[in-house]
């Protein structure tokens, strides 16, 4: 597996140090958690029994972190319009 993953690195001009494990963790980061898969669902994913191994493993990138409190900004906004809205609409 891991002479594989170094093939396609070179393909790729990656000059990182390709391992399955390496590929398992960018897989976690990368391709799911970053993309808004949830913790739970890359866990099964990954094939762990429990969410602190997964938790341990797929480290929670900054930029996903920035991005959940973007939309929780968002959603606190919208609710705070609704009842603004709301007390406008009583006090007619």
């Amino acid at each position: 597996m891991n002479n594989y993953l170094k093939e396609i690195a070179d393909a790729c001009g990656i000059t990182k140090k390709m391992t399955f494990h390496t590929s398992r963790h960018t897989f976690a980061t990368t391709v799911t958690l970053s993309n808004g898969a949830p913790i739970e669902t890359v866990g099964k994913m990954l094939g762990h029994r429990n969410l602190r191994t997964t938790q341990h493993y797929a480290r929670i990138l900054e930029k996903k972190v920035s991005e959940d409190m973007r939309v929780l900004r968002q959603r606190f906004a919208a609710t705070s319009n609704q009842d603004q809205s709301t007390t406008l609409s009583n006090l007619k």
